[in-house]
């Protein structure tokens, strides 16, 4: 297949001779520029889409995606719903839970926390406690501690709370309940001593510094909820279609059961997260405009440096699309070689980012400890796209104007 001369024409352009380096220049900067902007429209996309992969897995690792709760208050005679549920072809598992607001207090400090009431037996179908405890183990949860002759309940807790109490596994924490009982002194808060069986790390800020998970027994008597649950808390297959499944169970279980899904309890954020995303896309994307600007003007100047060149081209039988083509083909091999180098060095500087964690965030304002990476391929596609596009739009009007050119007036002085 024999390459176009229009096409040859352009390549030859594109070489800089003697009197032609300030245009070159041009050329050079043109294709740097849209480099630059492909390179950083990637690694900028590539951090946003990492950063919301990575919170929305943490997130979802010690939470279910789905919530099942009752309109009156507890839930009582869970277990005939839980069966109900666990036979719906989308559920992968379904574990009861219990929910509370406590005050837990050492001999150093004292904090708010949340407590969660589990099964230890089934927490591990809905989440993933199991796999992040740093010490300790559940099953003590269920067993619970003999000290002294005395049994005592035990917790699991996150690792900045522990930090912040100055505990860790082995030792005792008291746990304070804002729901009072009736004494001979009249209302006073229910308090309890329970063991540190184990510590947690969800990569989680928040998480680590404010949970701590009890067992499902333990959690009922403290809370004084009897036999009945706080909710019910359901995994399954389509992470995406939690809200569809919601739906369709709260239609199943009927009044006066409902749900909630983690899309609908996290949307806020992962709003907000896509509207930053969004902006970042916009505003990168001018990277590359000032770049197919750049690309316009060493073409307009190149048509001034080439008139001779085109008019005798015309007279040697070129016709307007020829010329034409000749100035969009140098335009589009400008944007493409930038288009190139700039995936190439975005996709290499994520790999690398990936590889060598280098970048460290403060967790407790950004979530997660490090730069997250995650190269969406459809998004490089999407950028390398736009820029060569970009790159064809800033050839037209220079292309115009050499193909309209008279050569009789070029070549007339001559």
């Amino acid at each position: 297949m024999k390459t176009p001369y229009e096409l040859f024409i352009a390549l030859k352009y594109l070489r800089a001779k003697r009197r032609q380096k300030f245009i070159s220049a041009i050329t050079i900067i043109s294709i740097f520029g849209v480099m630059v902007g492909v390179m950083a429209l990637i690694i900028v996309l590539s951090v946003m889409s990492g950063f919301e992969k990575e919170v929305r897995n943490r997130i979802l690792g010690l939470n279910a995606h789905i919530f099942i709760f009752n309109f009156k208050g507890p839930l009582f005679n869970y277990e005939k719903i839980m069966t109900k549920v666990e036979k719906e072809k989308e559920v992968l598992g379904v574990a009861p839970f219990v929910y509370g607001q406590v005050m837990i207090n050492t001999s150093y400090s004292v904090s708010g926390a949340i407590l969660r009431g589990i099964d230890p037996e089934r927490i591990g179908k809905v989440s993933n406690l199991p796999h992040i405890l740093k010490a300790g183990n559940l099953s003590i949860l269920k067993e619970g501690k003999f000290l002294n002759g005395e049994k005592l309940p035990c917790l699991i807790m996150g690792q900045e709370l522990a930090k912040k109490l100055g505990v860790w596994v082995g030792d005792i924490v008291i746990l304070i309940s804002p729901f009072t009982r009736i004494t001979p002194m009249g209302q006073l808060p229910k308090i309890k001593r329970f063991y540190i069986g184990g510590i947690f790390v969800s990569g989680l800020y928040e998480y680590d510094a404010s949970l701590i998970f009890t067992s499902l027994k333990d959690a009922q008597q403290f809370l004084g909820l009897g036999n009945a649950v706080t909710g019910l808390e359901v995994k399954i297959k389509e992470i995406f279609k939690a809200r569809e499944v919601a739906d369709f169970l709260e239609k199943r279980l009927g009044f006066p059961l409902w749900t909630k899904n983690w899309i609908d309890m996290n949307k806020s954020l992962f709003s907000a997260l896509k509207l930053e995303k969004l902006a970042m896309f916009i505003i990168l994307t001018l990277i590359i405009g000032v770049a197919a600007l750049n690309i316009s003007s060493s073409l307009i100047m190149m048509v001034m440096e080439k008139t001779k060149e085109i008019a005798i081209l015309k007279a040697m039988g070129a016709t307007e699309g020829n010329i034409k083509k000749i100035f969009i083909y140098q335009g589009l091999l400008i944007g493409l070689i930038g288009t190139f180098l700039g995936v190439f060095t975005g996709i290499s500087l994520c790999l690398f980012l990936k590889r060598y964690p280098l970048i460290h965030l403060p967790e407790d304002i950004y979530y997660i400890s490090t730069l997250p990476i995650t190269v969406q391929p459809n998004e490089v596609l999407i950028i390398a796209i736009g820029a060569i596009i970009l790159s064809f739009l800033s050839t037209i009007y220079p292309a115009r104007q050499a193909a309209r050119l008279d050569p009789v007036e070029a070549i007339r002085y001559e």
